[in-house]
């Protein structure tokens, strides 16, 4: 194990880097590509959304298929997948090859992760997964900080096509350590895999994210297609539901569902991604709309959030020892909410210097958020890890195509009433800009609150990984009993 610790930190890191510098680098060279292809914006929403969606809503699926397919299958297929689509979109030259690119990215990402966040639990100790899990969260809020900072570098200085190209590195890299890594083993391949399970939760989500991205669409005024779509999403994630309840070969474990502390874990994943991640995807395009910074000062101010993320990492495992997770996470999540709050509250300034305070507590209340990840995971047993970490990940992933969709659509909507108003577009902009603030620090309290709750009972056992199956353990370790 002592052999492998480094290759899987390093594996993990990157991997949790570049899948998730993809979710946001092209936020801030979106206007060069629109140039350049003749976009308008429901198209160039599509260039991101095209990559989330089907990463958010296949990982669900791909994290049981990995514990089927074995480690090293299922990451040597999803990085040279991964690749091929940064390849193509880099030299697109029309709007479907692009998305059509991103969709093979997203599809490849979906099966990426959950294969690499099961290295956590199978080439590391209890000590070694709560630094991988550290180091994985710490990774991912970095991206997802610096992507429109470097997407604007590259798309001003090489051209857009390099936002897709710098992935081409990080691939060789992590398909050079996967035999050292990756296991090339596969799991029980009895029993069907539960694909109307499986049609059945992807049908919901798209729907779902489809109808939110529809509800911010201002030319739709009166339309009822988002109302339908959404109906219909909410319908198949309940007809998912009730199915997964009475179905013999289930999508997800009765083991994962009874776990509180897991499923504490990801709805608060999925509260302060709503939040966050909406809102770094807007920030960009306000500073260029708004302020009139190029696309490289655009994101500039965005590096102090992974600034505040690399200084405050070092004192998470301190904070979890003295206060505990509950307290450590949910202290996080105020603090973002606080960070969120001191923009909203200079954002009529038309300077940058007065956003740096929140965008530091930003920064640094995410960085407290890390202890999800290895909390959770430490609930799980090994047999489980794939599909424990596909599903951590898809409701992180998740988060950002309707986080992107929520704040979108309150921007828009804020943003229409201002114009209608006789207020001038940089001003109405930076009213639904602060509109989407307010409803994201909402989100990240939210987000507080449940963590104090789920996340109360303290210890973990070791022993979970290891106890029989359907063995009781005590109420004091976060467990179900069921």
């Amino acid at each position: 194990m002592s052999g492998r610790k480094a290759p899987t930190l390093v594996v993990v890191a990157l991997g949790a880097f570049v899948t998730t510098l993809d979710n946001n680098i092209v936020a801030a060279g979106v206007p060069s590509i629109a140039r350049d292809l003749a976009l308008d914006l429901p198209a160039l929403q599509w260039v991101s959304i095209g990559y989330m969606l089907p990463f958010a809503s296949l990982l669900l699926v791909a994290g049981t298929l990995v514990d089927r397919w074995g480690q090293r299958l299922t990451l040597s297929a999803g990085l040279l997948a991964f690749g091929l689509g940064a390849a193509i979109d880099g030299l697109a030259g029309s709007a479907w090859v692009l998305v059509g690119a991103r969709v093979l990215q997203g599809l490849a990402a979906a099966f990426l992760v959950p294969g690499l966040l099961s290295l956590l639990r199978t080439n590391l100790d209890a000590r070694g997964r709560a630094v991988g899990a550290t180091i994985w969260t710490a990774s991912l809020a970095i991206a997802l900080a610096l992507g429109p900072t470097l997407g604007g570098l590259l798309s001003e200085y090489l051209g857009w096509g390099w936002i897709f190209f710098v992935n081409l590195p990080f691939v060789a890299v992590m398909l050079a350590l996967l035999p050292v890594t990756a296991g090339a083993r596969r799991g029980p391949g009895g029993g069907r895999p539960a694909i109307t399970s499986m049609t059945l939760v992807t049908a919901g989500l798209v729907l779902l994210t489809v109808a939110l991205v529809e509800f911010g669409d201002d030319t739709r005024t009166g339309d009822v297609l988002p109302s339908v779509l959404a109906a219909g999403g909410l319908g198949f994630l309940g007809w998912f539901a009730v199915r997964e309840r009475r179905a013999r070969e289930r999508l997800v474990s009765p083991d994962l569902t009874g776990q509180r502390v897991f499923v504490g874990a990801l709805a608060v994943q999925l509260l302060w991604g709503l939040g966050v991640s909406g809102v770094f995807f807007f920030t960009p395009l306000l500073h260029q709309e708004s302020l009139g910074l190029s696309p490289v000062q655009a994101g500039l101010p965005l590096i102090l959030v992974a600034v505040a993320i690399m200084a405050a990492t070092p004192l998470v495992p301190w904070a979890v020892t003295r206060f505990g997770p509950h307290r450590t996470v949910a202290a996080g999540l105020v603090v973002v909410a606080l960070g969120l709050l001191a923009v909203a509250l200079v954002n009529h300034i038309p300077e940058v210097l007065p956003r740096a305070p929140g965008l530091l507590l930003i920064g640094a209340g995410s960085a407290l958020t890390t202890p999800l990840t290895s909390h959770a995971l430490e609930v799980v047993a090994e047999r489980h890890a794939g599909t424990a970490s596909g599903l951590l990940t898809a409701s992180r992933e998740l988060s950002s195509a309707l986080g992107v969709a929520l704040v979108g659509a309150v921007l828009t909507a804020v943003r229409a009433a201002r114009l209608d108003a006789g207020v001038a577009a940089g001003p109405a902009l930076a009213g639904g800009y602060t509109a989407g603030l307010l409803v994201a620090a909402g989100l990240e309290l939210a987000g507080a609150v449940v963590a104090l709750t789920v996340f109360r009972a303290r210890k973990i056992l070791p022993a979970v990984t290891t106890a029989p199956v359907g063995s009781p353990l005590p109420d004091e370790y976060g467990v179900s009993r069921d």
